[in-house]
């Protein structure tokens, strides 16, 4: 049997969805996909991502792959992509697809990912970035929010900034390379690259700098929860719409 691998980037809008996984309404981002699959080729192959987004998050580069086998037509990357996009909704797209080795996996193949968060820091919020940015009419004292971002790139113990899930917390060392704001108008981007994260460790990481721009914390109290490694919980949990998945590199 002939097996052809095939490697996927996904655009999707988070909006309305349980995230990649569905939960309870069957409402996921894979499970779309998914049944696409099946319109198009009447089985529906196992889809493999470089991550699983939660609940409301975009993503404007998810990589993904998939199997077809003799039972399914021939396609090139392109016709794969022209004919799934034709079966899912507009907000999901296959942005792009093609061939790829045998031994490729998109999940533990992935050497960084790149997670990005808008926040729009302005007493009015921007109607057209509602479900894109978390607005913070406040005034935030962008110095002392890069000087806390600064202690959390390395190599560090994340445990405070993870949330709490089921089952146990084995290992919540992480490496961040990137911890960046940056600011257009009124408009915060906060740049997020590691090797991975943990459980909402994005948005916790986003919640806390934010709560030192406001001067709820300082940027040492940030430190602390790093060294030594601390069972407190850092600052509050960014909400999911402002977080995109940008990049995955390999």
């Amino acid at each position: 049997m002939t097996v052809r691998k095939y490697k996927l980037i996904i655009a999707y809008d988070g909006t309305g969805y349980e995230g990649w996984q569905a939960r309870s309404n069957g409402r996921g981002i894979r499970q779309t996909i998914t049944g696409a699959c099946e319109q198009l080729l009447g089985s529906a192959p196992e889809i493999i991502a470089s991550s699983r987004t939660d609940a409301g998050v975009h993503a404007r580069g998810l990589v993904a792959h998939l199997e077809l086998t003799d039972g399914h037509p021939l396609f090139t990357g392109a016709q794969l992509r022209l004919a799934l996009n034709a079966q899912l909704p507009a907000e999901i797209r296959i942005l792009s697809a093609a061939r790829a080795r045998a031994d490729f996996n998109a999940r533990f193949d992935a050497i960084t990912k790149e997670y990005r968060y808008q926040v729009w820091n302005h007493p009015v919020m921007a109607p057209l970035l509602r479900h894109q940015a978390w607005h913070i009419p406040r005034p935030l004292d962008l110095a002392v929010m890069r000087e806390a971002a600064a202690y959390l790139t390395g190599r560090h113990d994340f445990r405070a900034f993870t949330a709490k899930r089921k089952g146990e917390l084995l290992d919540s060392t992480r490496t961040l390379h990137t911890c960046q704001i940056k600011r257009s108008g009124a408009r915060l981007t906060f740049h997020l690259i590691g090797e991975g994260f943990l459980y909402k460790m994005c948005r916790r990481i986003v919640g806390t700098l934010v709560q030192v721009g406001e001067g709820k914390l300082t940027p040492a109290e940030v430190k602390s929860l790093l060294h030594p490694p601390t069972e407190h919980q850092a600052g509050m949990i960014a909400p999911a719409h402002g977080l995109i998945l940008w990049k995955v590199r390999y």
